[in-house]
């Protein structure tokens, strides 16, 4: 083997000895990665002018956005089951140069998205710690909080998944007993009021697509997983479930007991309603739970984008540091550079932050279901240990309601998300064939490229299998430096790497 780059035989035995995630530690991590309970989700009453579109919407946009999604990210992750997910699927179907930009739409989005939560955490507890309203005391405790959380990712993600399971169940029991007590007192003509008048489309929509998307994140930790074939598929529907009760149940709860203005529905009133339907032991408890909620959201957010970027370096695109792991198996640079990210952002606003996730997040979503399709025509015979049951028509049908979804959600963005976008986008365009030549100039050390190339029966290996389809070795070519020889060979567990 090429000593550039390489991982040694010893560290993988010893990364492969830490435990490995199974399917409910996996539920738990997809639910954070989506949702994390109910919290944020009072908005889409307000938005949509009264609970009427807002329970519609928690029961249609999972039949036509998050079930595609999930089976296509069901498909994909069992077929190539490697850290790096959507970025393998890209550069298998487009080349690597707009797997790198989808890698690198999906990390800044990722990121985005995790300075919110401990900006949340501090909002819940500000009730009841009036101190943490004021600079002096909040700058501090945002950092520290993020340090704490960011050494919980670096422990290792059999801890962060079970972690997520015990935050799942404390998040969610206080609305299991709230639907319980509000039984009597439930009108169900309240659940039909709407007032078109007042309806917001962009705030709807937008809220819709944020609590409901992120299915394709777990994929990231796909090389992580026991037994992906099983387990993915397993642990998606699981949380498809999941997602969708502490969604509605809380809705239905909330709305048809009480008489509320669709005005009063902004985030945190769900601790309004427990107190009202329970009392203040119910509100309280709800506050306790948000707050956690938000801290099972960071660790579930930094542990995908951590791993794509681990996954993306296994693959030559990014430094090899990025891959280095610590004693615990996890990514400790890219850990770091997840958590200065996190730090640097959390200055922004909710909603801010909310419109630039969604129009990131749709323009790679676009381009995940684009290759899913191109697979099915390209690669006919991919061994696909789950497969959607549908023949390649049947599966352009499937993406098309969600593909027009996204369209829709970036049409309704404003102009100061289209501009702060294109910016990220223009530097992930200049970014790319800046480390190429890096790694040509050997600035940097880059790992030699490796990319999963399912055979068309994964349990039986074909050692020495010479490879000729374009796909399998499109990042080859492009991102290799000069000097590297061209001889292709694959090891037992079907990865390919150059000697």
């Amino acid at each position: 083997m090429g000593e550039e780059g390489m991982v040694s035989d010893d560290k993988n035995s010893f990364v492969k000895a830490n435990p490995k995630i199974t399917v409910l530690p996996l539920i738990a991590l997809i639910f954070y990665e989506v949702s994390g309970g109910p919290f944020g989700v009072e908005d889409s009453v307000r938005a949509g002018g009264g609970p009427l579109l807002s329970l519609l919407g928690f029961l249609i946009f999972p039949l036509i956005w998050s079930i595609p999604e999930a089976l296509v990210t069901a498909e994909l992750a069992t077929s190539f089951p490697e850290n790096g997910g959507y970025v393998i699927w890209i550069s298998s179907a487009f080349g690597p140069f707009w797997g790198f930009q989808e890698g690198f739409w999906k990390w800044f989005s990722g990121v985005m998205d995790n300075a919110l939560y401990p900006v949340l955490f501090l909002d819940y507890l500000k009730h009841s710690f009036p101190i943490f309203n004021n600079l002096i005391a909040r700058i501090p405790a945002l950092l520290g909080i993020t340090v704490s959380l960011t050494y919980l990712n670096y422990r290792g993600l059999h801890i962060v998944g079970f972690s997520a399971v015990s935050l799942a169940a404390f998040s969610l029991f206080p609305f299991l007993v709230m639907g319980i007590l509000s039984i009597p007192r439930i009108k169900p003509k309240q659940w039909l009021v709407v007032d078109f008048k007042k309806v917001d489309w962009r705030g709807y929509f937008n809220s819709m697509f944020w609590n409901l998307n992120y299915w394709d994140k777990a994929s990231t930790l796909a090389g992580e997983v026991e037994n992906p074939r099983k387990t993915f598929p397993k642990a998606l529907f699981g949380a498809l479930v999941l997602v969708v009760s502490s969604y509605l149940i809380p809705l239905l709860a909330g709305t048809g007991a009480l008489d509320s203005s669709s005005s009063e529905w902004t985030d945190g009133y769900f601790a309004e309603v427990g107190m009202l339907i329970g009392g203040f032991w119910l509100k309280w408890w709800i506050q306790a739970a948000a707050a956690m909620s938000n801290l099972g959201l960071f660790e579930a957010e930094m542990s995908g984008d951590a791993f794509q970027l681990l996954g993306m370096s296994e693959m030559g695109m990014l430094p090899a540091i990025f891959a280095s792991r610590s004693k615990y198996g996890t990514p400790t640079v890219s850990i770091l550079c997840s958590a200065t990210g996190v730090v640097f952002l959390s200055w922004m606003s909710f909603q801010e932050i909310l419109e630039f996730l969604n129009f990131l997040y749709s323009i790679g979503m676009l381009l995940e279901f684009a290759a899913f399709i191109k697979l099915r025509i390209k690669k006919p015979d991919l061994h696909r240990p789950y497969r959607v049951p549908l023949q390649t028509f049947g599966v352009t049908m499937l993406c098309l309601p969600p593909a027009l979804l996204l369209v829709l959600v970036m049409c309704l963005a404003s102009v100061k998300t289209f501009i702060v976008s294109g910016i990220v986008i223009i530097i992930g365009i200049f970014l790319y064939p800046a480390l190429v030549h890096a790694k040509n100039r050997k600035w940097a050390q880059f790992d030699i490229e490796q990319l999963v190339v399912p055979s068309d029966d994964s349990d039986v290996p074909q050692p020495h299998q010479e490879v000729t389809d374009e796909a399998s070795v499109s990042l080859l070519p492009v991102l290799s430096s000069p000097e590297v020889d061209q001889k292709v060979s694959e090891t037992s567990v079907g990865v390919l790497k150059l000697e």
